[in-house]
């Protein structure tokens, strides 16, 4: 093993495998910006141009170009409230209204270093867990799968902190629109109102553009204030970038946690990291020793955002790598470009080849590393922009909106439908609403169905009985009891402190 490390960071180290993949991060760097196109895209546009590379080579590329997107998609998610894709969206929740508040600065410190922390820690669970783990992704069925999707529906819930029912309401209108499409039994279309774009659902992508992004920038347009509110200069020396970095520091554990839950939820087929963010994040919030200011510009949630995002890359190549199972969109596309370098995922990766899958550990590492030094460089100038008057940045973001959402299927009804978006966020906005349980239901909405209609068609009722089955349901239902007690102590909560002082003066 070892040796097998060794061999994969000289291998990585060469000059020309370097140059490829710093080419690779660049363009990486650039997509990460661009809200909607993702690194699924980008993988899937530059994949044949790894044709006659050696393996480690075209890994430097792939992997070097896919996952410096999730480091780059935070920031336009902490500077303008846009996601850079949909694995960015956490981060908005408490990124931008750092922003906001005149603490840009702080906000992509921290998000960037728990970034780089979560991708070492992620790589690092790669290293270790590559040659173990496919005994215990393959104890996992269909059941377990839809246990784990409630679970993280219930999670999600808990987020809507002392507004429960709204995020009861809001998960059940989410999954009312992930059943829109042909229904997957029967082959029937659901509420798709005789429109054929709707036959294959709704886009996540510009859903997540127009909910987050969109209301956002309508929010902007309307105020025709800056991005970052006016601060003082005491206030400016405490904000800066150096401040964000010891704060993910000194929340090392914090970043642990959640690195540590998205590498394993990363790992499991088909939940993807737009799972992993929401369920760590609410995780971050149950934990936390302030949860109502999550969702306000709390740093211990943009933390949790960052370090997720990152370290759920690492966890979806494991499947991939073991026994070709890709655990989301990217790594189904990077499943191709093993075909095209020559290599078979599985026995030959974890064995003769045992070197190439630990150069993909280096490149991951690396590539993070330097996509974070990268964003670090171009602060200032980026912090610059959050200063510039709304009806200046109005016109491009809008742009980034309408190309983030274009770019998801190609249609204009995914514009139309990211209006829509926009629309529903502006009103969640408006009545404080939460906009967290909605998406992710509508994200695990279609898992949750898929996965239930296996397990009744290949176990009948009995899937309720198995033993992982069960052990989730445990952790679901002490997640419910635990959301309904935080409820009951947070809507008491502020009529005992109307009195104090501190918030008459806010």
């Amino acid at each position: 093993m070892l040796e097998a490390i060794a061999s994969g960071l000289a291998a990585v180290l060469q000059p020309a495998t370097l140059a490829i993949m710093l080419l690779g991060i660049l363009i990486g760097f650039l997509v990460g910006i661009l809200p909607g196109l993702g690194g699924a895209v980008t993988l899937a546009i530059m994949l044949p141009f790894t044709f006659g590379m050696e393996p480690v080579q075209g890994f430097a590329f792939l992997l070097g170009m896919w996952v410096v997107t999730s480091t780059t998609g935070d920031l336009t998610s902490v500077l303008f409230g846009v996601p850079g894709e949909a694995t960015s969206a956490a981060a908005v929740m408490d990124g931008y209204p750092l922003t906001r508040k005149g603490q840009g600065g702080r906000a992509l410190g921290a998000v960037l270093t728990s970034s780089a922390m979560g991708a070492i820690f992620g790589a690092v669970v790669l290293a270790l867990s590559i040659t173990l783990i496919r005994p215990v992704v393959l104890a996992l069925g269909a059941p377990e799968f839809f246990a784990l999707t409630v679970l993280g529906l219930t999670f999600v819930i808990t987020l809507a902190g002392k507004h429960l029912i709204k995020g009861f309401i809001m998960v059940s209108l989410g999954l009312l629109v992930a059943l829109v499409g042909v229904d997957p039994e029967v082959g029937v279309p659901r509420f798709t109102f005789g429109q054929l774009y709707l036959w294959e659902g709704i886009s996540l992508i510009p859903v997540v553009v127009g909910l987050f992004g969109g209301s956002e920038i309508l929010q902007l347009m309307l105020s025709k204030t800056s991005i970052a509110k006016a601060s003082s200069p005491d206030q400016n020396k405490l904000n800066g970038t150096g401040r964000g970095v010891l704060d993910a520091l000194r929340h090392w554990n914090l970043v642990l946690r959640t690195a540590g839950i998205g590498a394993l939820i990363g790992m499991l087929p088909g939940l993807g990291g737009s799972v992993a963010q929401w369920i760590a994040y609410g995780h971050a919030k149950q934990t936390s020793k302030n949860p109502d200011e999550f969702g306000k510009g709390a740093i211990d949630g943009l933390i949790a955002a960052g370090a997720t995002n990152n370290a759920k890359d690492g966890g979806s190549l494991i499947p991939t790598i073991a026994f070709g199972i890709p655990g989301g969109a990217a790594t189904a596309v990077l499943l191709g470009g093993f075909m095209i370098l020559g290599l078979t995922p599985g026995k030959e990766m974890l064995t003769t080849r045992l070197d190439v899958t630990m150069s993909m550990v280096w490149i991951a590492i690396i590539s993070n590393l330097v996509a974070v030094g990268l964003a670090l460089l171009f602060i200032r100038p980026l912090m610059k922009l959050t200063k510039l008057q709304g009806p200046v940045l109005i016109p491009a973001l809008v742009l980034l909106l309408v190309i983030g959402s274009y770019t998801a299927t190609n249609s204009f009804a995914d514009v139309l439908v990211m209006v829509a978006a926009s629309a529903v966020g502006v009103v969640c906005l408006r009545w404080d609403w939460p906009r967290v349980p909605f998406l992710l239901a509508v994200v695990l909405g279609g898992f949750a169905e898929g996965y239930l209609n296996l397990s009744n068609s290949i176990f009948g009722a009995e899937w309720v009985t198995r033993p992982i089955v069960l052990g989730i349901g445990v952790v679901i239902l002490a997640s419910i009891v635990y959301g309904v007690r935080t409820n009951r102590r947070s809507k008491s909560a502020p009529v005992q402190e109307l009195p104090a002082p501190a918030q008459k003066v806010n």
